[in-house]
C-alpha cells in the first residue's frame, strides 16, 4: 500500500517547536498518511475527505467548528497527554467524532516532575545553582537554608493517576500524605501510600507543608487556588502546580509570594505559556517556572505515540478505542 492509499491523519506540523517530534514521526507514517495543517489549508477541498483522524500534539492543531466542517470523514481526535481542556468535547460529539488521550503514558514522568519541583523549591536548588556559578560569589554562606522534605506533610489536590503516583514517590521520603479529591480512594489504595483523605480542601491547605496540584482543568477547578486559599496555607508552605496554569489565580500567587503569605512556588504550568517576558512572577527569587515538561521524556513520548496509533487504528477498524474520553 502506497502512502497515498493510507488513511489520512491531520497534524499541525512535522518537527519544529510545535510539531510532532521528528524522532517519532515514523511511528505514525507506518500506518497513516500525515497531512500537515499547512498542506490542508492549501487544498481543503481535495484533502478534507481523505482525513480520518486528527492527531493533537501539544494542543495543536486547534479544533473548532470550521475545521470540523471541512473534515467530513473524520472519526477520531487523538490527543497527546491526559488533559483535554483545550478540546470542546460536546462539539466533537455533535459531529460524531470520538476522542482519545494518553493518560497512562504521562502519569509516571509527570509525577517525577512534581517531585523534582518539590525538592528543587524546598532546597532552593535553582537559587543555589545561580549563587554557586555567580562571578560575584566569593564565599558560601553556612546559613543559606531551605526546607526539610523528609517527614514533612504533603497535600495532594487531585488523586487521580498522576496524584497517586506522586503519593507513591512521596512515601519514599517518609512524607505524611493528605489528599483532596472528588471522592475517596479505596481503603487499600490509601493504606498502600499512607494517605489520609481531606473532604474539605481548606483542611488540607491548613495542614500541609507542601501543596501539589495534580488535577484537570474544568469549570469547577478553574481558579481553585486564589487569595483566600493561599492565606489558609502556612507561611512556610510551598505550592507546586503540575496540573494547569488556570487552576491558580496568578495575581493572587504573585501577591502571596511577594508578601510572605507562602514561602515559595514551583510551576510547570502557567497561563499563558510562556508567560510574557516582563511578567512579575518571573522576577521573583522564590519561584521556579519550567516550560510544561511534565511528560517531556523520550520514553513517555514514544509511549504516547504508540497509544495514539493504537487509538486511531481501533477507531478506523470499528473496534473499542483504548483511553476513549467520554462526554460527561
Amino acid at each position: 500500500m502506497g502512502e497515498q492509499d493510507l488513511p489520512g491523519v491531520l497534524v499541525f506540523a512535522l518537527g519544529g517547536p510545535a510539531g510532532l517530534c521528528e524522532e517519532h514521526v515514523g511511528d505514525l507514517q507506518k500506518y497513516f498518511r500525515l497531512i500537515t495543517m499547512q498542506e490542508f489549508m492549501g487544498n481543503k477541498t481535495h484533502l478534507g475527505p481523505k482525513i480520518h483522524a486528527v492527531c493533537v500534539w501539544g494542543g495543536k492543531p486547534a479544533i473548532d467548528r470550521e475545521l470540523l466542517q471541512g473534515l467530513p470523514a473524520l472519526k477520531i481526535v487523538a490527543n497527546s497527554g491526559a488533559g483535554v481542556d483545550h478540546l470542546d468535547l460536546k462539539l466533537l460529539a455533535s459531529f460524531g467524532v470520538k476522542v482519545a488521550n494518553t493518560p497512562w503514558a504521562v502519569s509516571g514522568p509527570t509525577a517525577d516532575m512534581g517531585m523534582a519541583l518539590l525538592l528543587a523549591a524546598a532546597r532552593r536548588v535553582v537559587e543555589g545553582h545561580q549563587l554557586a556559578i555567580s562571578p560575584d560569589t566569593e564565599k558560601f554562606c553556612l546559613n543559606w537554608l531551605g526546607q526539610e522534605v523528609t517527614g514533612a506533610t504533603l497535600g495532594i489536590v487531585g488523586m487521580g493517576r498522576i496524584g497517586y503516583k506522586v503519593a507513591q514517590r512521596a512515601r519514599a521520603f517518609e512524607m505524611k500524605i493528605l489528599y483532596h479529591n472528588r471522592k475517596c480512594r479505596k481503603l487499600e489504595e490509601e493504606e498502600a501510600v499512607g494517605a489520609t483523605y481531606c473532604e474539605r480542601l481548606d483542611d488540607l491547605l491548613q495542614r500541609s507543608d507542601f501543596v501539589m496540584l495534580a488535577l484537570s482543568l474544568t469549570p469547577q477547578t478553574r481558579g481553585l487556588i486564589g487569595r483566600r486559599e493561599l492565606r489558609l496555607m502556612k507561611p512556610t508552605a510551598i505550592l507546586v502546580n503540575i496540573g494547569r496554569g488556570l487552576l491558580v489565580d496568578q495575581d493572587a500567587l504573585l501577591e502571596a509570594l511577594q508578601t510572605g503569605v507562602i514561602k515559595a512556588a514551583a510551576l510547570d504550568v502557567t497561563h499563558p505559556e510562556p508567560l510574557p517576558r516582563d511578567h512579575p512572577l518571573l522576577k521573583l527569587k522564590n519561584i521556579i517556572v519550567t516550560p510544561h515538561i511534565g511528560s517531556a521524556t523520550h520514553q513517555a513520548r514514544l509511549h504516547m505515540m504508540e497509544n495514539l496509533v493504537e487509538s486511531i487504528r481501533a477507531s478506523l477498524d470499528g473496534l473499542p478505542i483504548p483511553n476513549e474520553v467520554l462526554v460527561k
